[in-house]
């Protein structure tokens, strides 16, 4: 088979305009601004609000300042700028790709004791995809064993704490983004953390949230001693108790227990939504909510995108939102001691693999004979490879093409670098994480500058290879 040269260029992604909103606790929320768009009056929009916006806020005059002489004194400029983290944002989202975020909650314990940065307290990894119009979500236990990158073996819960205390580009929720990614082989597109004051305060917002509590559980104020016991049966529990419920540890199942409960608080805030006239009341106090929360929230959720999520995410028929916990059932994760002596959970990968498939794909986890053959899992993924040279020997684009044609796989074209790699460099556009997986392993491209993530639906090709002088002095081609 010839492979074809092609002129492949990949489009850059433009600066967007990073704006933070104060319902980013579960994404969802984010619907409110398709009706509150036109009465916004936290920065300056051009034209007239409507009259009919719901609210008729005075006007307040600032206090006249007079000189000496008694001339007034021209008052400083308001600031109407909403502060923003300094972060490099993702690409923006293109409205059809499956979007996966990691919802962040912050360890309460650390953030009291006032010790350094905190540990992530709650860690669930949300999925929608547009095109199956289906949703998902993930809970990871915080005493998960993993490798947290650039760093070390450790509780998947300490990856916050090491990426706000070294200053790490994106930060704490960077750092956990990446461990995340690494652990599960899925790509996080984006975060929003949540103080658990905020959590607190949308619940009352919106009311409270209506729950079954299966059997009497051991609950603890944050800021009330001693324990509660909040007895079995159906409650409207409002924000604090909301938040003891789902933090709650002191049960059989522990962690895993604790997870079930954390998904079972977010769909019941998604419901209590959804009941009719809370969205047009809780747009009503919009203005005055987000200054009162928005220093609680943390995102690089572009307003255009959280916009788009929330109202689809709405749009999904219950049935169409799946749950999924990484639990001691099934084999997913074993009880054990670190090298130090910390209690841990030792994830097994093959297992756990299983349940990341059913969530964050549309087909259903791959069948198990699959698992175990890297080669097979990336002949499944079909993805799109394209060859650029910048070994500085000729022809070796065309002869790695032509090898991984023999292995199976769909190389789509081949092309010129256009400088000298000395060492391989693999970029992935899509989600083929299957291919990326065999490649990277194929070309031995383990270091950070030997690979990246570089999203765009609309690229020729899922993933590029650049072909480097360490690939042409040495492989396993005949």
């Amino acid at each position: 088979m010839q492979i074809p040269k092609l002129n492949f260029k990949r489009p850059t992604a433009g600066q967007i305009i990073f704006s933070v909103i104060a319902l980013a606790l579960l994404i969802a929320v984010f619907a409110f601004v398709r009706n509150f768009t036109a009465c916004w009056t936290l920065t300056s929009l051009p034209g007239i609000a409507p009259a009919n916006c719901g609210t008729n806020q005075a006007v307040v005059q600032p206090e006249i300042q007079v000189n000496d002489e008694g001339t007034p004194i021209a008052p400083p400029p308001i600031s109407t700028e909403v502060a923003a983290p300094e972060v490099t944002l993702p690409a923006p989202w293109d409205g059809a790709s499956r979007i996966n975020i990691l919802l962040l909650g912050l360890d309460y314990t650390d953030l009291r004791a006032g010790e350094g940065a905190p540990r992530s307290d709650t860690m669930i990894l949300l999925t929608i995809d547009p095109l199956s119009r289906t949703a998902g979500m993930l809970s990871i236990p915080r005493d998960l064993w993993v490798n947290i990158p650039g760093s070390d073996y450790g509780k998947i819960n300490t990856a916050y704490s090491i990426g706000e205390g070294a200053k790490l580009p994106g930060g704490g929720p960077g750092l956990a983004s990446k461990a995340v990614e690494q652990f599960l082989g899925v790509k996080v597109d984006y975060y929003a953390q949540v103080d658990f004051y905020v959590f607190v305060r949308l619940i009352d917002e919106i009311g409270g949230v209506k729950l079954d509590v299966p059997e009497d559980i051991e609950i603890d104020l944050m800021d009330s001693k001693p324990p509660k016991i909040l007895k079995a049966g159906r409650y409207t529990l409002n924000g604090a108790y909301a938040l003891a419920y789902a933090r709650a540890r002191h049960t059989e199942g522990g962690d895993v227990d604790r997870a079930e409960r954390q998904q079972q608080v977010i769909l019941a805030i998604r419901n209590r939504l959804l009941e009719p006239g809370n969205l047009p009341r809780v747009i009503s106090k919009a203005p005055a909510l987000y200054e009162e929360i928005s220093a609680g929230i943390r995102t690089n959720l572009a307003l255009d995108d959280a916009i788009r999520i929330g109202l689809l995410a709405l749009e999904l028929p219950s049935e169409n939102i799946k749950r999924g916990l990484i639990t001691f059932e099934n084999n997913m994760i074993i009880p054990t001691k670190s090298p130090t002596g910390l209690d841990i959970l030792k994830p097994i990968m093959e297992n756990i693999r299983i349940l990341r498939d059913d969530i964050f794909t549309t087909s259903g986890a791959l069948s198990p004979a699959a698992q175990g053959d890297p080669l097979e899992l990336a002949k499944q993924d079909g993805a799109r490879i394209y060859i650029l040279n910048g070994s500085g020997v000729g022809g070796m684009a065309e002869t790695t093409g032509q090898y991984l044609l023999s292995q199976g796989l769909n190389v789509t074209g081949v092309g010129d670098a256009g400088q000298i790699y000395s060492r391989s460099v693999i970029v992935l556009h899509t989600g083929k994480l299957y291919s990326l997986r065999y490649l990277r392993d194929l070309f031995q491209a383990t270091a950070g500058a030997q690979f990246s993530v570089q999203f765009d639906p609309n690229a020729p090709a899922d993933i590029e290879v650049y072909v480097g002088n360490d690939w042409a002095n040495n492989n396993p081609m005949p």
